[in-house]
């Protein structure tokens, strides 16, 4: 009984990671661009990145929302800064840094695109609010006990990492079969975009600045 509860509960966990990582955004954006640009592996991180954040969310929704809610409210205006500075960062680099052949992809450039997408993730603070709203939807907020919160967590994250694999494998395919002008002309979207998204978030910063 107490398996079959953990794996309904990180079939849940799994389908909540779906739910919020399929919408685009910022960085389904990033991830199309290193998987068009560096391949596979450089897009699968910018996921791992994602996933994890995703997973810390559903860790404090799981865990109990309102203990951290005012802390949360704290730290937003700091947080939306930081990740709206990161973004236009990425974005206005995609725009000024000449495209790259194929170039081999190492350990510490794939751990500082784990990190920095990291970051992004959890610089949105209104994403725990959306968390919040789905474990209500799906039942997971009242007494989980630590095995159950696990369960949750980790099948947030493999939900999750399901897309963002599905997304850079599906780019990497298809960059071959792009031509290199085309290519050119959907990093330089991309990097307009990424850098709209920051702009977007650096105003509701300001918002909070101001309020």
């Amino acid at each position: 009984m107490i398996i079959e509860t953990l794996l309904l509960l990180f079939a849940k966990g799994a389908l909540l990671g779906l739910i919020v990582t399929a919408p685009p955004g910022p960085i389904a954006t990033l991830c199309i661009n290193r998987s068009l640009h560096r391949g596979f592996r450089s897009g699968a991180a910018i996921g791992i990145g994602a996933a994890l954040g995703d997973a810390c969310y559903a860790l404090v929704a799981a865990a109990g929302l309102a203990m951290v809610s005012h802390t949360v409210d704290d730290y937003s205006l700091p947080i939306a800064a930081a990740g709206g500075a990161l973004l236009i960062f990425l974005g206005i680099r995609d725009l000024v840094t000449p495209p790259a052949g194929a170039v081999e992809v190492g350990a510490r450039d794939l751990f500082g695109k784990i990190a920095s997408t990291f970051l992004l993730a959890i610089s949105n603070p209104g994403a725990l609010l959306s968390f919040g709203g789905l474990f209500a939807g799906l039942g997971l907020v009242d007494g989980n006990t630590v095995t159950e919160v696990a369960a949750i967590v980790i099948g947030v994250f493999f939900g999750a990492m399901a897309w963002w694999t599905a997304l850079s494998a599906a780019v990497n395919l298809a960059r071959d079969r792009i031509s290199s002008d085309l290519t050119l002309l959907i990093r330089r979207i991309s990097g307009g975009l990424i850098i709209a998204f920051g702009t977007v978030v650096l105003g509701f910063a300001a918002r909070l600045l101001l309020a």
